[in-house]
């Protein structure tokens, strides 16, 4: 689990409640964090990169292109969108790392099992389907979302314009409602492969999702 605070001073998390963050030196405005290590990020100008600290001395190496928003669902599964809405899926290739899909977003969900969701600028929430259909690579899903996260097929979580939180039922065929309200507000999310949920709200304060657990 990474973070990025309002300053853009990046965090790990320590696995430890009691001392729960550790400072990496670097500075980033999004970040995304992958269940086999992988991180990639971008800072407030637009700048692409992945992290290299549990290799070297080098924390980040610098990748080119251009994103304001990026996930990681593996070291092979990265995406991003820029500043115009463009999407970029990662060709796992760092001198031609970049491959643009048809489509406008401005937010972005990958996980480890390739599973992407998107939300564009109008809210409207959208499934990767181009690795079955690439003539049609994005299925519409009901709902109004700002900001996706994806951990896997079946972990997928959401939030609206107004902060309230969603879950993804795993049923969005046509009639149902995909969606289920989680208590809470947000303003940013993260869920892992593993069902881990983590999100942020206005305030900057942190939560980590258990009511999968016994109460």
């Amino acid at each position: 689990m990474w973070g990025v605070n309002s300053g853009s001073s990046i965090y790990r998390y320590t696995n430890y409640d009691g001392s729960p963050w550790i400072n990496i030196p670097g500075g980033l405005s999004d970040i995304g964090a992958a269940s086999d290590g992988t991180v990639w990020g971008v800072n407030s100008g637009n700048q692409i990169y992945r992290y290299t600290g549990d290799q070297g001395s080098t924390n980040w190496v610098g990748i080119n292109g251009s994103l304001v928003r990026m996930d990681a669902g593996s070291r092979t599964n990265v995406w991003g969108v820029d500043s115009a809405g463009g999407i970029y899926r990662y060709t796992n290739h760092d001198a031609n790392p970049w491959i643009k899909i048809p489509g406008g977003l401005s937010d972005i969900g990958a996980a480890a099992d390739g599973t992407v969701w998107g939300v564009n600028s109008n809210n409207r929430v959208y499934r990767y389907t181009g690795d079955q259909d690439p003539s049609d690579p994005w299925a519409d899903v009901p709902g109004s979302l700002k900001r996706i996260a994806v951990g896997s097929r079946t972990n997928v979580w959401g939030i609206d314009p107004a902060g309230s939180i969603y879950r993804y039922t795993n049923n969005d065929a046509s009639g149902t409602n995909p969606w289920i309200k989680i208590p809470g507000t947000a303003s940013d999310i993260a869920a892992g492969a593993d069902g881990t949920v983590w999100h942020v709200n206005a305030g900057g304060e942190i939560f980590r999702y258990t009511g999968d657990q016994p109460s």
